[in-house]
């Protein structure tokens, strides 16, 4: 495995703390900004939100620099962000803090697939991506459930300063490891990269990914809610939960990258599909401890077997001058899918069904994106089955 590949799963892994940290905190910031648990949940979209905003900005504005320039500058936004998270004096300082931290999301994870996929051999290319998000599933496995541990016991405020340092050490790595490189050949002019969102199929592979994407945080945004009104678990308990459910995400991120070296489509629709079903079963599991444990470890897997496929989706729709820009945009992507879930969560427990009733809509959410990925597939045979014109002979 080349070395530079682990260096950008190092900086997956300070990013996937950041976005995820919260959501083992809620009550806790909930409590000490004196807002809502559906306004602290927005914590969550505002992030997301940023990444929407970041990923197509930043890709294009950075286009013309070598990657790795793209990916440091990047990662000093995420830890500058971090820092102002810590110090952050108010919800609404909070919340722009953590808008300006997400900015970098989106274009580390597209820059960083594109890095990725050009260190291993083309037959290795979604797994190459898969690794390069094993630092997500990491963050969720060690640095989630130690940042909930942490601001559990010395306020949510020292979740940040520890991913503030995190995001230190991530720059250096990637100092020390990228390879430095230089773009191939002459930079295509901007209307040919923006001349991939005129692709139908790349269109509806962004769909996929926000749609099908969105029921997971539904459910997972209100974890910590879930499990102490529902289940009766303490804090503490949750933390342990976190734990199972990021060690379902690294088996789920490993197990969608070997399928979708088999056949991307496929992944994409069995994945979606499985996703949809665990979803559902959340009121089931949810009123007693040991199907709720279950239920966030499974989910963890179906989650994230999800993700290579659908970013692989896009990039194979995108080859070409656009694939830097499209494979940001799945990013972002992802993220509004993110906001768009934690936003309709909150919607059903303040004015809807309630608590109990988050994977019933999470499931019917993804289910939307099934079928958007079925309208895509049909699209693949409809192309696949048009006559090819032969050259008139002179």
């Amino acid at each position: 495995m080349p070395i530079a590949l682990l260096a950008l799963t190092v900086g997956a892994f300070g990013i996937g703390t950041t976005e995820f940290v919260l959501m083992g905190l809620l009550q806790q910031v909930a409590d000490d900004l004196h807002v809502s648990i559906a306004a602290a949940g927005l914590l969550i979209s505002g992030y997301a939100v940023g990444v929407a905003i970041g990923a197509p900005v930043l890709t294009l504005a950075s286009r013309r620099l070598p990657r790795k320039t793209v990916l440091l500058a990047l990662m000093a936004i995420f830890t500058l962000g971090n820092l102002a998270c810590a110090l952050a004096p108010s919800y609404g300082w909070l919340m722009a803090a953590r808008v300006v931290t997400a900015l970098a999301h989106g274009t580390f994870f597209g820059v960083g697939a594109v890095v990725a996929t050009g260190l291993v051999a083309p037959e290795r290319r979604a797994s190459a991506i898969a690794i390069m998000f094993t630092g997500l599933t990491a963050a969720t496995i060690l640095g989630v459930p130690a940042g909930a541990w942490l601001g559990l016991h010395h306020g949510w405020r020292a979740s940040f300063w520890a991913v503030t340092a995190i995001g230190v050490l991530a720059f250096v790595v990637l100092a020390l490891f990228v390879p430095r490189g230089r773009r191939d050949g002459v930079l295509p002019p901007l209307r040919d990269e923006l001349a991939v969102l005129g692709r139908p199929q790349v269109l509806l592979g962004l769909a996929m990914t926000v749609v099908g994407y969105a029921g997971v945080f539904a459910v997972f945004t209100y974890v910590q809610p879930l499990l102490n009104r529902l289940t009766g678990f303490s804090d503490g308990a949750v933390s342990a939960v976190l734990l199972l459910f990021g060690g379902g995400m690294a088996i789920g991120n490993l197990l969608g990258g070997r399928l979708a070296d088999r056949g991307v489509m496929r992944a994409v629709l069995w994945t979606l599909s499985v996703l949809a079903l665990v979803l559902a079963t959340l009121q089931f599991a949810i009123g007693s401890a040991v199907p709720a444990i279950v239920f966030f470890a499974v989910l963890g897997v179906a989650s994230f077997a999800t993700v290579a496929p659908l970013q692989m989706r896009v990039l194979e729709k995108a080859s070409g001058a656009g694939q830097n820009l499209a494979s940001s945009l799945n990013i972002a992507a992802f993220n509004l899918g993110n906001a768009i879930g934690a936003w309709v969560g909150g919607v059903t427990i303040e004015r809807g069904p309630g608590l109990a009733s988050l994977g019933w809509v999470a499931a019917a959410i993804t289910l939307v994106g099934l079928g958007i990925a079925l309208w895509s597939r049909a699209l693949d045979g409809r192309e696949s089955a048009m006559p090819v014109c032969a050259p008139m002979k002179a």
